[in-house]
């Protein structure tokens, strides 16, 4: 009997863990559709008017599901200082990457932000004192010569835009530390809105800022029926997909669930290569291997948060 209910109890973790993973893939596949969705409103608006647009919609829903899920008090903001510099990251992060897939391949602009994991063990050494090891500096050593080569054929197509991914992977960075000092501070939940709560009102500021400052791929007009329809896809997909990829983390553990996010990359080239008709060439696919080798040399040291791609 008691090896009976062992043998359940072990199949229902099973269970549990399987599920888990099946909703962190499913995450993980709704962030890169909703960057694909990104990519087709290029030259329709401006990329800040884009990301601010989106972040007010998730504002407005995270504000209406929280209400009920959690109360009224859940809407508190703990360490304002830390949730405004959140916001201000992420806010990098978001029209650094949109105005990269506006510019450049789909598969490029995802690999490139793959190197957060990296940049974040840089300024957790930095910020938190954390030790750097010589599996650390091995995989950041790798993420370079990947960034080096992916970035190599896409300057001499697009310039110095080219360069957009990683102020991208920056501001993630950024965000996963300002995330370890709110560690227990609230919900997965409260935590996006919070986030949301802070960055939506700067991505305004943003979008007024780049319709004055001449720059003509900034410029902002009312938008159409269809691009205002496209943000609220991205809102849509984008919250429920870091819902799912919580879910299941807490099911199957950080450590199972962050090697699925290289998912995203392959599902990028296959949307860039059937929608936009964008052929991944060998050097971004050598460059993309090497980051995704680096973030698995990296992940072997422990877990290691990967990129959050709020977009």
């Amino acid at each position: 009997m008691k090896f009976d209910q062992k043998t359940r109890e072990f199949n229902v973790l099973k269970g549990s863990e399987r599920s888990g993973l099946g909703l962190a893939l499913l995450g993980f596949m709704l962030l890169t559709c909703g960057d694909a969705v990104v990519k087709t409103m290029a030259g329709q608006w401006a990329p800040t008017a884009v990301a601010a647009l989106r972040y007010t919609i998730g504002l407005v829903g995270l504000i209406g599901v929280l209400m009920v899920r959690e109360g009224p008090k859940a809407l508190r903001m703990p360490h304002p200082k830390v949730q405004l510099l959140r916001g201000l990251a992420i806010s990098i992060a978001t029209i650094g990457f949109f105005a990269a897939v506006f510019v450049m391949p789909l598969t490029a602009a995802t690999a490139i932000t793959f190197t957060s994991p990296m940049v974040t063990a840089i300024l957790a050494a930095v910020v938190l004192r954390e030790p750097v090891g010589r599996g650390t500096l091995l995989a950041i050593g790798l993420a370079f010569v990947g960034v080096l080569i992916v970035l190599r054929p896409n300057v001499a197509a697009v310039g110095i835009a080219a360069l957009l991914p990683l102020a991208s992977a920056l501001g993630f960075s950024v965000l996963l530390i300002c995330n370890r000092f709110l560690a227990g501070a609230g919900s997965a939940l409260a935590m996006q809105f919070t986030l949301a709560l802070c960055a939506a009102p700067m991505l305004v500021v943003a979008t007024i800022a780049g319709h004055f400052s001449g720059i003509v791929s900034l410029q902002v007009g009312i938008p159409s029926v269809a691009v205002v329809l496209k943000c609220i896809i991205v809102a849509f997909t984008a919250t429920t997909a870091h819902l799912l990829i919580f879910i299941g983390t807490s099911r199957a553990g950080a450590g199972r669930v962050a090697p699925m996010a290289y998912v995203q990359l392959l599902l990028a080239a296959t949307i860039g290569l059937l929608y936009f008709g964008h052929w991944p060439d060998m050097m971004t696919m050598l460059g993309a291997g090497v980051i995704v080798v680096a973030g698995l040399v990296l992940l072997r040291g422990g877990p290691v948060a990967q990129p959050e791609k709020t977009v």
